[in-house]
């Protein structure tokens, strides 16, 4: 997956063969739906064009001809998403399960177009002497069309947690943001020392998480939260959370 940070309007293109055959030319949001607009030459303007007009997901499309030299253009409609974020710990037990497998494999399952399965991020955390384990966490993250998606999404997604969990002590958080960036004081400490579950409530609280499921897992699950996307650093022990380069750009749009 390539994930692009992009400003709302219309930039110029300047498209060359081999070294920038394509690229997305405008971003206009209206309503509920997202338009994109993709331009490109030759093969570039064929992924431009078909290769995105007739992907799932797509409401409409409007294309040029692409191929051979030409420069070619595509437009998509797509709906407006919005991130959720879902945060597990402990659900596995000395002798089976992991949570990491249950998750993805839940989060799969209820995967759809109108709450899209984006990523999948573990989590390590301190080693604290309840761990069943490696003591990792894991956030899922999806992209809701609207609060009807996501009731349904998270309803599921408890109600199959709770029928599979192999733990009594499970935590499952639940938060709609574009970066968790509240969390990060909090997360980054759960990689270094040991957090009690009330101040994972309190935490939980002040930053308008959702708790669905408040076992010691909690602690845990709502640490995970801001590493969603970040799969090669949230694995390194002790490594820091750190807001994003993006993150100073959209506080400054």
């Amino acid at each position: 997956m390539i994930r692009y940070f992009m400003k709302i309007g219309t930039s110029k293109l300047e498209l060359k063969p081999s070294i920038a055959a394509a690229g997305i030319e405008s971003v206009v949001v209206q309503g509920d739906e997202v338009e994109i607009t993709y331009a490109g030459l030759g093969g570039g303007g064929v992924g431009a064009t078909r290769c995105r007009a007739f992907a799932d997901g797509v409401l409409r499309y409007n294309i040029s001809e692409s191929g051979g030299e030409k420069c070619a253009r595509g437009t998509i409609v797509v709906p407006r998403r919005e991130r959720v974020l879902i945060g597990i710990d402990d659900t596995d037990s000395k002798e089976i399960g992991a949570t990491w497998t249950l998750t993805h494999n839940i989060a799969k399952e209820l995967d759809c177009n109108e709450a899209v399965y984006l990523s999948h991020a573990l989590v390590q955390l301190f080693p604290v002497p309840e761990k069943t384990q490696n003591c990792m966490s894991t956030v899922l993250e999806f992209g809701c069309v609207n609060e009807k998606a996501k009731s349904r999404l998270v309803d599921a997604f408890k109600k199959t947690l709770k029928k599979y969990t192999a733990s009594a002590q499970t935590g499952m958080v639940v938060l709609s943001d574009f970066y968790a960036k509240g969390l990060y004081e909090y997360s980054n400490r759960c990689r270094t020392e040991r957090i009690s579950k009330a101040e994972a409530l309190q935490r939980a609280r002040d930053n308008g998480v959702e708790v669905l499921l408040d076992g010691n897992g909690v602690i845990g699950a709502l640490a995970s939260l801001p590493w969603f996307g970040r799969p090669e650093e949230s694995i390194i022990p002790g490594t820091e959370i750190k807001p994003l380069a993006t993150e100073k750009i959209k506080n400054s749009i």
